[in-house]
């Protein structure tokens, strides 16, 4: 479902800063400027607190329209918005379709496996392998014997597994495709990585409001969202088995371990993996992920898109803990201030 939040701007005469570099956060307010923006719904609730906080800050007038990573993706390509956000990296394609666009992670989060299992005694266990034989149509069952092997506490029910997917092209399902692909050899050589599948079970939804909302109506049922969704719509979500052979939450330490495992400099397009980090993160949750914003690098916007993602990745972060998106890591946040220097007028 498309959503979009709006902040009127403040009015009044005002000067606007320059902003070179890294963008230096000012006082500086910019009367009158409107920014817009489209994509990622696994972003949307960081960007919504993020708005007003920079309409107060700046004077901006910040839309996004939470329409998916795919979307957001061709419409800042199309240059019909000023920004694009994404949880699936820009493959080699879409950078040379988007002619000029730089790739900036700004913010740290996880994809959640919630499930729909009234009066369940227990936290659900279930491995990579399982999730992915439940989405290939070869587990149906809830009492099946793999799930009943790491459950051995609860107390099952016969309810046929209902998997819900996302139907739109999805960074979400990049993420989660990425993750089972890792964990499943199956999985890869039948359906691999991708911001969409050819699911051979289950019903889709669009964005992650929409998968949220079937899980919450449809007893059985499985799917994959955010965890700011899932907490939002309360849902329950399962423990994931990591390499390490422990269960692991999507709380914030489970995602700060997972991006413990990144290299101390990030390079290249700084397009980040940390699904199914390897064993030695006991903590670690492992279908973890950065999500991005895409901005041209030519704009007549250019220094107010600069300072908006520099007051994002730096002063926004704090919006993040409460939403269960942790706070950028020090080398993701010093390879950002790179990025940001390419946006130019």
């Amino acid at each position: 479902m498309k959503r979009a939040l709006t902040l009127v701007a403040i009015a009044g005469l005002v000067s606007v800063a320059a902003v070179a570099g890294r963008a230096n956060a000012s006082s500086a307010r910019a009367a009158g400027v409107s920014i817009t923006g489209a994509g990622s719904t696994f972003v949307f609730p960081l960007v919504s607190s993020w708005i007003p906080q920079l309409g107060s800050a700046y004077g901006y007038n910040v839309t996004y329209a939470s329409v998916g990573s795919g979307a957001g993706i061709a419409q800042v390509t199309a240059r019909t918005v000023d920004f694009g956000a994404t949880d699936a990296p820009l493959s080699a394609d879409q950078f040379t379709a988007c002619k000029g666009c730089v790739e900036v992670p700004w913010a740290l989060s996880a994809t959640s496996i919630p499930y729909n299992l009234p009066g369940l005694n227990c936290t659900l266990h279930l491995t990579g392998p399982i999730v992915a034989d439940i989405y290939l149509g070869k587990i149906t069952t809830w009492d099946s014997g793999a799930i009943k092997a790491i459950n051995s506490k609860c107390s099952l029910p016969s309810t046929k597994i209902t998997p819900v997917y996302r139907s739109d092209n999805s960074g979400t399902t990049f993420n989660f495709t990425d993750y089972l692909a890792a964990v499943s050899s199956e999985w890869k050589s039948k359906l691999g990585i991708g911001t969409n599948a050819q699911w051979p079970a289950g019903i889709g939804g669009k964005g992650s409001s929409g998968v949220a909302g079937i899980v919450t109506k449809t007893e059985g049922s499985l799917g994959y969202v955010d965890v700011a969704y899932a907490l939002k719509n309360k849902l329950r979500f399962a423990s994931v088995l990591n390499a390490s052979g422990k269960y692991a939450t999507p709380g914030l330490r489970g995602i700060a371990a997972a991006a413990a495992t990144l290299p101390a400099k990030i390079s290249g397009n700084g397009q980040l993996s940390i699904v199914n980090p390897p064993k030695g993160n006991p903590l670690a949750y492992p279908i973890s992920t950065f999500t991005y914003v895409v901005a041209p690098i030519n704009s007549s916007k250019a220094a107010d898109l600069r300072k908006m993602i520099y007051w994002a990745i730096t002063t926004g972060q704090k919006s993040g803990p409460k939403l269960l998106f942790q706070p950028l890591p020090k080398q993701v946040q010093a390879f950002d201030f790179k990025q940001i220097k390419l946006i130019t007028g």
